[in-house]
């Protein structure tokens, strides 16, 4: 059977980790599995080359940036490879380039377009382990990549899925996926099972475990995920295809907050076709997503148009919305980083009435406002003051009693 490991930078932060890693892989091989093992940057390493960038250079999306970047992971996998030597196994380790790993020239957020993945299967029957860099890739061109924050993740997925592996082990500093964040509600339960919607939900909605491009792969190709710590051998959550009557056993999976957002408002825009579409293929040109998006009841053919988007898109948003406003005739913009965005997620709200209520009268009863609100057949979002986002992942949570019952029919 062949497995492959996925480890974050806090489990290779160290030497010693390093070696701790290491005798995880060995302890899997031993047990009659090839291992390919996904490495990241040692923790703050990509942080720290991204500081030298910026004492010259202001915009990390840019080719020679990626080449920067992409040193961290490249020293972690010699070193995770060699600590696998000194142990007394066989490891061999591959660049981006070297697997290969092709993407598109997206630099900095770059998505992955195949894996030749030979290399890696030659060094499997020898043998050895494969020890492979997370986060990066090549391009047609010839020039490195990267995937963006968390794309470690993504590597191990999709390198799972070329391989043909049975499952894929993400490897972290957490035991699992909780049904909120253990720090902000100490009464979250870790999750044993849960499907690919809600995970995608709870990652796009701030749930750091997993890179929401890590599952959206899974789930298209049919990659099982087991996300476990690095330093246990108790079982963590599992990623998978669930089957209806799993999905109703629990009707919610867990609540999420997100503080990296931001919202911005047009105020005065004028109420005509294509407006709309003006204003969101310019941000989108702009290489800016955007999650929630309301627009008010027009006056005097006059709106507001608000919308969302991550707080470190802002500084390059702004450009863009100072010309669209003398573009579209609206009368200004204003812009708020001080928000936060709860969500609460379950493939088992679609047939249970009276979730959004309960949820908007638990934020009420805390004297929380809502600035937005968005909704999907299996999440409830909504805009609040960063300032009162852990009250309200406490009141949610206790509201929908995650506390209390287990999150998934294991």
């Amino acid at each position: 059977m062949l497995i492959v490991q996925k480890y974050g930078g806090t489990s290779v932060g160290s030497i010693e980790r390093m070696r701790n890693v290491a005798a995880r892989c060995l302890a899997t091989a031993r047990q009659g599995h090839q291992v390919a093992v996904v490495v990241s940057a040692m923790s703050g390493e990509t942080n720290r080359l991204l500081k030298l960038v910026s004492e010259i250079h202001d915009d990390t999306n840019d080719r020679e940036v990626d080449v920067i970047v992409s040193t961290g992971e490249q020293v972690s996998v010699g070193l995770v490879a060699l600590a696998i030597r000194a142990a007394g196994g066989k490891a061999r380790s591959f660049l981006g380039h070297q697997c290969k790993i092709v993407t598109d020239s997206a630099f900095s957020r770059a998505r992955i377009v195949s894996i030749e993945g030979q290399p890696i299967k030659d060094a499997l029957a020898a043998g050895e382990i494969a020890v492979i860099a997370g986060f990066q890739g090549v391009d047609e061109k010839g020039s490195i990549t990267t995937l963006g924050r968390g794309g470690s993740d993504t590597t191990g997925v999709a390198m799972a899925a070329a391989l043909g592996a049975e499952f894929c082990e993400i490897c972290t500093d957490v035991p699992g996926v909780y049904t909120a964040d253990p720090k902000m509600e100490p009464a979250a339960r870790k999750i044993d099972v849960i499907g690919y919607e809600d995970m995608l939900e709870l990652a796009a909605a701030g749930t750091k475990v997993l890179q929401l491009r890590s599952v959206e792969y899974a789930r298209r190709h049919g990659v099982r995920l087991h996300v476990r710590s690095s330093f246990s051998d108790e079982p963590g959550t599992w990623v998978q295809e669930m089957e209806e009557t799993q999905m109703e056993q629990a009707m919610i999976s867990g609540v999420a907050i997100e503080t990296d957002e931001a919202k911005v408002t047009l105020d005065d825009v004028p109420d005509r076709p294509g407006v709309a579409a003006t204003v969101f293929r310019a941000v989108a040109d702009g290489g800016i997503n955007v999650d929630m998006i309301v627009q008010n009841v027009s006056h005097d053919a006059k709106t507001d148009l608000s919308f969302t988007v991550p707080t470190a898109d802002l500084p390059r948003l702004k450009g863009v919305v100072e010309r669209l406003v003398e573009e579209i005739g609206a009368l200004r913009f204003e812009s708020d980083d001080g928000i936060a965005k709860i969500s609460l997620v379950g493939a088992g709200m679609k047939s249970h009435p009276g979730v959004a209520a309960d949820m908007f009268g638990a934020l009420a009863d805390e004297g929380i406002n809502i600035d937005m609100i968005s909704t999907s057949s299996i999440r409830i979002s909504c805009v609040i003051r960063e300032a009162d986002a852990e009250r309200a992942v406490r009141a949610v949570h206790a509201r929908f009693g995650l506390g209390d019952e287990p999150a998934a029919a294991g």
